[in-house]
């Protein structure tokens, strides 16, 4: 009795320190967003809408924003956020934002605010001409030491309805490698700009894996990778290159998530290499499952879709989030996220959803971080998805229809 009374005590001692290792490190944070009134909230890893309000509010020096583009709501948690930066100026914050020319045709009204205000400066870029594509990535850093990154668009909506997943990065090499991105981009964008990509990206090669401490002193090892190849500093971080690799080496298990999946490019083309990748290591043996969203059951997309999930060891689900009770929302209550799990050992987590042209037309970033704790967390996001009642898996023999989602 007396020792199993030491047992049962020892157990609870040790069970708020793996609740600790479960969250975050100094120097590395996993961020989620989640949409309200569904069980995807971890309450374990802080929402992204905490976390940039604390980002902003320890900036002291300089905040460089890039987003595909910016969307508030009166009374939405990113009003707070905005109104912060702009309290940031005023202490004396140096801030800059580029979004992309496309979408602030629709959003302006922010970015219009922004630059009116002492300390800011706001550029608008145009990929289209630059590379063929958008300015897709969503990123800030913070005095050139705090990157955040993720799937989540400066939007009122990624932070209540939306599913997203990010990373709060402590790091003055990592947040250069990206500050080279955001340079590059700066000098691009805005109206006076005569520059070219060959005049401004300064060639190099970056020193990588990173390694930062996380909790009980185990390595996180981080790759920073970016993309289009045309518009990265070193194309040996290029995104497709180490998302392939990845899956090249997996043995047992290859989890992903993301909005959209097809093997079909916008120029009508097939693109074969992610597709290719995944059955590859179908036919090893290695277990693939992958959530999209229930935008993606268009067609041919759809289709593509379909024929992935008939090879043996390859599973996919649709993604459904149920309306939230207020009302229709447009472009929201959707699984947002884009990473890549493999044999719980590593991961990646990125701004690209897994078609050609977010990695050779369109600006995108990731980290590829090798950690077992940090892999087992982002797991347990996508099995909550997974086991939820919100997938569902592929049916071949089914007509499909995309959900509505835009404005009506």
């Amino acid at each position: 009795m007396y020792k199993l009374t030491i047992i049962c005590f020892l157990i609870i001692l040790m069970m708020p320190i793996t609740a600790a290792r479960s969250q975050s490190s100094e120097d590395f944070e996993l961020v989620e967003s989640y949409p309200i009134e569904t069980t995807l909230d971890d309450p374990n890893i802080r929402n992204a809408s905490d976390v940039w309000m604390e980002m902003v509010k320890g900036a002291k020096h300089s905040l460089d924003i890039e987003q595909f583009y910016i969307s508030t709501q009166t009374g939405e948690p990113l009003e707070d956020i905005i109104n912060e930066i702009i309290a940031a100026s005023e202490r004396g914050v140096k801030i800059r934002v580029i979004a992309d020319s496309r979408m602030y045709k629709t959003y302006p009204e922010t970015i219009d605010l922004l630059n009116k205000q002492k300390n800011i400066s706001a550029r608008i870029i145009d990929f289209g001409k630059i590379a063929g594509g958008i300015q897709h990535a969503k990123y800030f850093i913070v005095d050139g030491e705090e990157l955040f990154i993720g799937s989540q668009n400066f939007d009122w909506r990624a932070l209540k309805h939306i599913h997203e997943l990010g990373v709060r990065v402590r790091n003055k090499n990592i947040a250069d490698i990206f500050g080279d991105v955001f340079e590059i981009d700066w000098k691009l964008s805005g109206k006076d700009n005569t520059e070219t990509l060959s005049s401004i990206i300064n060639h190099k090669k970056y020193s990588y894996p990173i390694t930062l401490i996380g909790e009980m002193n185990d390595t996180i090892s981080i790759i920073p990778t970016m993309s289009p190849i045309s518009a990265i500093p070193d194309t040996s971080v290029w995104d497709e290159t180490w998302i392939v690799k990845m899956i090249d080496d997996a043995k047992n298990e290859i989890l992903c998530q993301f909005l959209t999946y097809s093997p079909l490019a916008r120029d009508k083309k097939y693109y074969a290499v992610l597709d290719n990748a995944l059955r590859r290591a179908a036919v090893r043996g290695v277990k693939v499952k992958m959530i999209v969203s229930d935008w993606s059951k268009d067609h041919p997309t759809v289709d593509f879709l379909k024929s992935l999930s008939l090879v043996p060891n390859i599973e996919i689900k649709f993604s459904s989030i149920p309306e939230w009770s207020g009302g229709y929302i447009p472009f929201a209550r959707v699984d947002h996220c884009k990473y890549l799990v493999v044999d719980s050992a590593r991961c990646w987590i990125g701004t690209s959803n897994w078609e050609k042209s977010y990695f050779y037309t369109s600006r995108n970033l990731g980290l590829c971080i090798d950690n077992k704790l940090i892999t087992q967390n982002v797991k347990k996001i996508f099995y909550s998805s997974w086991d939820s009642n919100y997938t569902d898996f592929i049916k071949p023999e089914i007509e499909y229809h995309s959900r509505e989602h835009g404005e009506k």
